[in-house]
């Protein structure tokens, strides 16, 4: 119990700390956020604002980890996961800044990254774990066998959460505090739970808690930071790993409803607009929508955070019943 406080108050005042002198850095070198031209109005104010801010994230994650942890497969396999992320995360906003453009990797390319992020987790999980190839559902006493197919369901999961997360990060600090408490939940579900790695996963998770906390302390509204790809595929890439080794990636569908939500309302927006030439909402994602309802930035912030507070609480009781 007390490494995993220590590691998660150690991410947070490294980020707390590093953060004034990175955004310094980042501000000399102009490496600023590029807009949409078809995104919300007000957003335009916000172009130049630095990005990449995932790096200092995962700095301030990796030192207290890597000091603190046993280097237990487990573990080790959802930081590389993560690192794997951010890194391609890193390659989109580094593409977006050179370039000078709001698009960065081609999505094939990132399509092709992940599945081999999620083949390598696979084989981690498989091979170095020991999971089986079972998909628990938790919600009901029951467990299917994939087989082969469960590879595929890793990189659904895999994307489901880094573009649920990335498309979450679209207002100042609504990401990082949503992912903190998703992450917070898969800290408590890993604390209560006996087995080999488990300290070590909750070690993990306590850090990522701390960092994205401490992120916020420069993200909150008005940022002087975003996180970028590097953060919200990094960030995204944690939690999918985390539902892979505690076998929950039928309940992450619960514990973080807040980027099910987000990414829903995409699609339907996508679908609605191809079959109909009709528009559901206002704008896409759905945080989008409030603000074309004139609702203020810091109220759909707490709002959604609520939200998510809510789908996590629910996915950790029904974690902690299917122990019993």
């Amino acid at each position: 119990m007390g490494e995993i406080l220590i590691g998660g108050m150690a991410s947070l005042l490294i980020c707390i700390f590093l953060g004034p002198k990175f955004i310094t850095w980042l501000r000399e070198r102009e490496f600023g956020q590029h807009i949409r031209e078809d995104g919300p109005e007000g957003h335009h104010e916000k172009a130049g604002t630095p990005t990449m801010g995932g790096l200092v994230v995962f700095l301030a994650v990796s030192v207290p980890f890597l000091i603190l942890s046993d280097y237990r497969a487990v573990s080790l396999a959802v930081f590389g996961t993560a690192i794997a992320a951010a890194a391609l995360g890193f390659a989109d906003d580094w593409t977006k800044i050179s370039k000078r453009r709001s698009l960065g990797v081609s999505g094939r390319a990132k399509l092709g990254v992940q599945a081999v992020i999620a083949v390598a987790l696979w084989l981690a999980a498989t091979e170095y774990v020991g999971l089986n190839d079972t998909l628990r559902l938790r919600i009901i006493d029951a467990s299917i066998d994939l087989g082969y197919f469960y590879p595929v369901l890793i990189l659904l999961v895999l994307l489901g959460a880094t573009n649920g997360v990335n498309l979450t990060d679209g207002l100042d600090g609504l990401a990082a505090g949503c992912c903190a408490i998703v992450l917070l939940a898969f800290t408590a579900m890993t604390f209560i739970t006996t087995g080999p790695g488990q300290e070590d996963l909750a070690l993990l998770s306590a850090c990522l808690v701390g960092a994205c906390v401490g992120f916020l302390w420069f993200n909150s509204f008005p940022a002087s930071i975003f996180m970028g790809d590097t953060g919200a595929l990094g960030l995204g890439g944690a939690i999918a790993a985390l539902a892979v080794m505690t076998k929950t990636e039928v309940l992450l569908l619960i514990i973080g409803g807040i980027f099910v939500i987000e990414a829903l309302s995409v699609l339907i927006q996508v679908f609605a607009f191809q079959r109909f030439r009709r528009r559901v909402f206002l704008m896409a994602p759905i945080h989008h929508h409030f603000e074309m309802l004139a609702w203020s930035e810091t109220k759909i912030i707490l709002r959604f955070w609520i939200v998510a507070a809510i789908c996590s609480a629910i996915g950790f009781t029904l974690y902690q019943q299917s122990l019993t």
